[in-house]
């Protein structure tokens, strides 16, 4: 595996024409971000050697690589799912990528079902813990040179970016959330009885993503900011029927508001 991640770094670096330190995984209808990329050059993940491709509707399956303001950015628009088939090692692939890369700060952003009673089906949660609930471990197996055997991940979600984050929605008048996101497998949308129970296990929010990423990142040294799109709402008295659609519909008109975060701090940052 880590000769997969030095050829495909190695390819990468040879067409690379800048040098960022930053990266961010668009997650489902949050590709807006990456269309304010200036200067940008991109890559299908179908060319890019050893990289796993994305077969869900809403990712579009590429490596953008250019500048959002003065700051070299790398954009995933499109990530990798364990329900797709996919072993942890390939959904964590583009992370190890990063590293290698010399990316030292990570933003996810994601599409997720809310359970707290106090959200509305448009919020932006800022990720500040998460629970896996993913029946895989991306460190299983050999240890990877990258980090420790046994991880700390007692900050898993990068306290300073999260107090950044708030300052710039309270500049700008955003309404935002805090919470801790659960990640499951997926592909099933979460029954009234599951949504309940990941509440009770103390989850604001579920989506079928993200924790895997944000655990190979840490052990690799980067620096992680979390923000979730409510897309609908779960576990209440009136169970709420969801469709990848609407998840969609939900979290393209939650964009404006999470690119504008986003952008700032990525130029603060």
């Amino acid at each position: 595996m880590y000769e997969k991640i030095q050829e495909t770094a190695s390819w990468l670096r040879e067409r690379m024409t800048t040098s960022p330190k930053t990266a961010i995984i668009l997650g489902t209808g949050l590709g807006q971000l990456a269309s304010e990329v200036t200067d940008s050059y991109e890559f299908s993940y179908k060319e890019i050697p050893n990289f796993p491709v994305s077969t869900v509707e809403g990712h579009a399956g590429k490596l953008i690589f250019g500048k959002l303001g003065d700051k070299d950015i790398m954009a995933m628009e499109g990530r990798f799912h364990f329900y797709e088939g996919y072993d942890m090692k390939q959904v964590t692939f583009p992370i190890r990528v990063m590293h290698e890369l010399g990316i030292e700060n990570l933003f996810v952003s994601n599409a997720s079902g809310g359970m707290n009673p106090e959200f509305k089906i448009g919020d932006l949660m800022i990720i500040t813990d998460h629970i896996n609930f993913f029946p895989e471990h991306p460190l299983h197996g050999k240890n990877f040179p990258t980090g420790p055997r046994f991880l700390d991940m007692h900050e898993a979600y990068d306290h300073t970016l999260i107090q950044m984050a708030d300052e710039i929605a309270k500049e700008k008048n955003i309404r935002i959330v805090h919470g801790v996101y659960m990640g499951v497998q997926g592909p099933t949308f979460e029954t009234p009885a599951e949504y309940r129970m990941y509440h009770k296990m103390g989850a604001d929010a579920v989506g079928m993503s993200t924790v895997p990423e944000v655990i190979v990142a840490r052990h690799s040294g980067i620096k992680v900011f979390g923000i979730s799109v409510i897309t609908d709402l779960g576990g209440f008295d009136v169970p709420v029927e969801v469709s990848h659609e609407e998840v969609q519909e939900a979290a393209n008109m939650a964009q404006p508001h999470m690119t504008e975060i986003m952008r700032e701090m990525i130029k603060r940052s």
